[in-house]
């Protein structure tokens, strides 16, 4: 298993549960409010290539942005470094961050609006965006502007899961501060809309995409990591401090709580070649309240969450 830790670590852990250093790692980490070592992915051929892509926050406080790389590992050291994608426009908050291969082979981003709203319905920006591209950075042919961009108007995606019918889903956290809430999941459409700083919550505009389920105005959830598991969508919740389950193949989609309050601010779930469910708990952020263990990765059984 590997994991990554803002400040800019790169840590194998063993089966047996003993921690390896990775070594190699020579990145221009900025670790800034919500910025960092940010998100890991695996090439789908890993196996014979053993690539590792990883997307983090560089630059000075005053011109922060955010970039995408691959290695190969090799042993425990990183080698080969490739920049994939450059410029994305970063902040202190709103960075998005995660990054997954889909069911196509292509390489997903998503990206935070950067603390500008104007970002998210700019299509000429790569901030508030989700992006895909081809193993290589390259652009591919069948992207819908001939850009990185897959669609817009987002403002800080940070779980990307597809399902059995190869639909991507994308969490995304909603408006902060006092009024905070309209935490949302979307089901992402080529080239869409999904409207932000325009709509939120249940609101609807013609060209925009209003959210499958959103946390409503007085609730957070502050959504971040997914995984699909057997018709379910699990993702995590930072402030919410709790395992969503969104059961996306009924029809309404259906949202149940798991954990609450037992493991504090969850940042990623992730389903391991196990079948069991991995969570990274996010209590040393400057947000969370740690315990003496914090941070811990926990270990899920999905059929056992009721």
């Amino acid at each position: 298993m590997l994991v990554t830790e803002r400040p800019g670590r790169l840590i194998g852990i063993s089966r047996n549960g003993t921690l390896v250093p990775i070594g190699g790692l020579d990145l221009d980490v900025r670790e800034r409010g919500e910025g960092g070592l940010l998100g890991i992915a695996l090439h789908p051929d890993y196996a014979s290539n053993t690539y590792v892509y990883l997307y983090f926050t560089a630059g000075t406080d005053n011109a922060l942005t955010g970039r995408v790389v691959r290695y190969t590992l090799s042993g425990n050291t990183l080698t080969d470094r490739t920049v994939i994608v450059d410029g994305i426009p970063g902040a202190a908050y709103h960075d998005g961050g995660r990054i997954a291969f889909g069911p196509d082979g292509k390489l997903y981003v998503t990206t935070g609006d950067a603390g500008k709203d104007q970002n998210a319905q700019d299509k000429t920006s790569l901030a508030g965006k989700i992006l895909r591209l081809n193993d290589d950075g390259s652009t591919p042919d069948d992207n819908p502007f001939s850009t990185a961009v897959w669609t817009y108007g987002h403002r800080n995606p940070q779980g990307l899961a597809w399902d059995d019918r190869g639909r991507l889903w994308a969490t995304e956290h909603g408006r902060s501060g006092i009024l905070s809430g309209y935490d949302e999941l979307n089901l992402i459409e080529k080239g869409s809309n999904y409207g932000w700083p325009t709509i939120q919550g249940n609101e609807k505009k013609g060209g925009m995409i209003t959210p499958v389920i959103n946390s409503g105005a007085t609730e957070t959830w502050a959504p971040s990591g997914a995984a699909y598991v057997d018709g379910s969508l699990f993702f995590a919740g930072l402030r919410g401090e709790t395992l969503y389950e969104a059961r996306v193949d009924a029809t309404p989609v259906t949202l149940t709580k798991h954990l609450s309050g037992q493991y504090g601010r969850l940042r990623t779930v992730v389903l391991g070649p196990d079948g069991m469910l991995y969570l990274t708990t996010s209590n040393r952020d400057g947000r969370g309240n740690p315990v003496k263990d914090d941070d811990r990765i926990i270990r899920v059984d999905p059929k056992q969450l009721k």
